[in-house]
């Protein structure tokens, strides 16, 4: 079954004359139109755009359970540790929900709180990258409802599910490496009952409103 997500280049012109006739000056003004109704790019494109993540690097949860380490390797999984260290880098999980804790399972999280952020990544699909970790206790992998349409929703294993999740593509990019604990200790309460399409068209007020014990990232960030 899988883990269910509920899931530019701009083109730049320039031309340069020494002389200008009116048919050639109708030309450039046409380009220069087509130019300027171009859809601005969003925050999501930005970050997409600002290069692979470091070959290893460490990310830091501070949560309203407790502070808990991730430490990803790009050679696990290049594609999804590019698009984690991007969404960490922008703040994307600050004040984000662990909306889904299944004892013994997984512990998924990764919807924004403002359905407006969270709509710019819709689209924003990751290619799959061919697992080469197991899923074991503590790793990563990011959430999806099919082949090819990760985005931002990642789950922490908390048991060994290698043999249910592997064959399925889900492809660890990382582990924590301390506070493991913490994730344990997640509210489990509501289970599988937040709803993923009110939670990314209602974003916190859904969950605040209807789920309040869950706990939360307070900022996860690059650390040393």
């Amino acid at each position: 079954m899988w883990t269910s997500e509920s899931g530019i280049i701009g083109v730049m012109r320039s031309s340069r004359t020494l002389i200008c006739i009116a048919a050639l000056c109708a030309s450039l003004a046409g380009c220069s139109s087509s130019s300027n109704n171009a859809k601005p790019l969003t925050p999501a494109d930005t970050a997409i755009r600002s290069g692979p993540a470091p070959s290893e690097f460490k990310a830091s949860f501070d949560t309203s359970r407790g502070t808990f380490l991730v430490l990803v390797h790009r050679d696990w999984s290049p594609l999804d540790a590019d698009r984690f260290y991007q969404l960490i880098k922008i703040g994307f999980f600050d004040g984000a929900r662990f909306f889904r804790v299944v004892p013994g399972f997984i512990v998924q999280f990764g919807i924004n709180g403002d359905p407006r952020i969270q709509e710019q990544w819709h689209e924003q699909n990751v290619p799959d990258d061919p697992v080469k970790e197991k899923n074991q206790r503590g790793t990563l992998a990011f959430a999806k409802a099919g082949p090819n349409t990760a985005t931002t929703q990642i789950f922490i294993n908390l048991g060994n599910n290698s043999g249910s999740l592997d064959p399925q593509g889900f492809s660890p990019f990382g582990g924590v490496v301390e506070g493991m604990s913490v994730v344990d200790n997640l509210y489990s309460g509501y289970g599988e009952q937040p709803q993923q399409p009110q939670i990314e068209g209602q974003g916190n007020q859904y969950l605040e409103t209807n789920f309040p014990k869950l706990d939360y990232i307070k900022t996860a960030k690059i650390v040393p």
